[in-house]
């Protein structure tokens, strides 16, 4: 309230200052108008006449010239000037004073909302946002979808975002439909069974179990199906199948895939004891032959020369994060945390590596 008085009253002397002028007389222009002057100088010749200074006959001929000009200017002053003109500016400023509000109040009563209270910002930012769109756009298709039951596409434009609010048990239902209606594909059984999933709590249930084998027999390259299949072999505590699959998901991952860090951590988390996640697969391979003792010592050496090749060049941040998953692996987090540091500063003055650097470590639980 307090800032509409100030918007107010900055409104009303801004209209105040324009218009007193057009309010005041122009009793202070006649002072310095051409018949004052004239007048002054049929004095100062009196005076100088009184005093001696000018001759008779040469103060009577300025005399006549002086009240020639003193009569044409008080002939045209009149008409520049007009009394009637003041009483018109003073009705005119009057009326801008007291009209202007008036106007304004009668505009905003039928057209604004002058009953609406206020909220703070972070509300009115909420109250516009995200979530009402999204709720606005659920409506609009869940009454499209009543009518049109046998829609695939508005099933499958309906799911994720029903999935997106929270609504597990709705997103499954719809998932189901837009196989219905649309036809079986792996990524909609990897959809489906996510839902499942997500309903459960995150559990990988039996029967998002098996939507993702469909998923996979249709399609054995769905990084979604591969990833929660090892999901559930890990959940089951079958951490070495769980390694084994997201191994082999990430062997076949592109190198920029948005998942591939979820992938990686996954793999560290059940990577303990011999299986080695900073690895690549063929090293892996290569070391399933050999005993226990052997390969400890093979991933040791091969870490320590990943350690050492960082501290001569450090710009590789995956060869970071590869070092960190394996400290965290071997259950040396000490030294993940010095690696961590030492990641940081050595790409410190790359701004997009210190990004890709700081996703990966939170990724392992190291951010911040």
């Amino acid at each position: 309230m307090t800032l509409w008085f100030v918007f107010a009253l900055m409104t009303v002397s801004a209209i105040f200052a324009v218009l007193w002028p057009l309010g005041r007389s122009s009793g202070a222009q006649d002072q310095g108008s051409e018949v004052a002057v004239y007048k002054d100088q049929l004095a100062e010749i009196e005076r100088d006449l009184a005093a001696g200074l000018i001759p008779a006959p040469e103060a009577e001929a300025a005399r006549v010239e002086i009240s020639r000009r003193l009569l044409a200017a008080a002939a045209s002053e009149p008409a520049m000037a007009p009394k009637s003109n003041l009483k018109w500016r003073r009705a005119a400023a009057v009326l801008a004073l007291a009209g202007l509000p008036l106007v304004a109040v009668g505009v905003y009563m039928p057209l604004g909302s002058p009953r609406l209270q206020d909220f703070p910002l972070a509300q009115r930012e909420r109250g516009s946002g995200v979530a009402q769109s999204l709720e606005s756009l659920v409506v609009q298709v869940e009454q499209h979808l009543e009518k049109n039951p046998t829609d695939g596409r508005g099933w499958n434009v309906l799911a994720p975002v029903l999935e997106r609010l929270g609504r597990f048990d709705d997103a499954v239902r719809a998932y189901r439909n837009s196989l219905t209606y649309n036809g079986e594909s792996a990524e909609r059984r990897s959809d489906l069974g996510e839902a499942i999933s997500a309903a459960a709590g995150g559990v990988v249930t039996a029967e998002a179990k098996a939507e993702f084998e469909r998923a996979h027999a249709l399609n054995a390259d769905d990084p979604k199906a591969n990833y929660f299949l090892g999901l559930a072999a890990e959940q089951d505590g079958r951490k070495g199948d769980a390694a084994t699959i997201w191994r082999a998901l990430l062997a076949k991952a592109p190198a920029d895939a948005p998942w591939r860090a979820l992938v990686q951590s996954s793999l560290a988390r059940v990577g303990r004891g011999g299986t080695m996640p900073a690895l690549s697969d063929e090293t892996v391979a290569a070391s399933k032959d050999m005993a226990e003792g052997d390969r400890n010592a093979m991933v040791r050496g091969m870490v320590d020369r990943l350690a050492t090749r960082l501290k001569q060049n450090g710009d590789d941040v995956e060869g970071w994060l590869r070092l960190v998953r394996a400290y965290l692996v071997m259950g040396e987090r000490d030294k993940a945390m010095g690696a961590s540091a030492d990641a940081r500063q050595a790409v410190a003055s790359d701004a997009e590596r210190l990004r890709q650097l700081n996703d990966g470590l939170r990724t392992l639980g190291l951010g911040g």
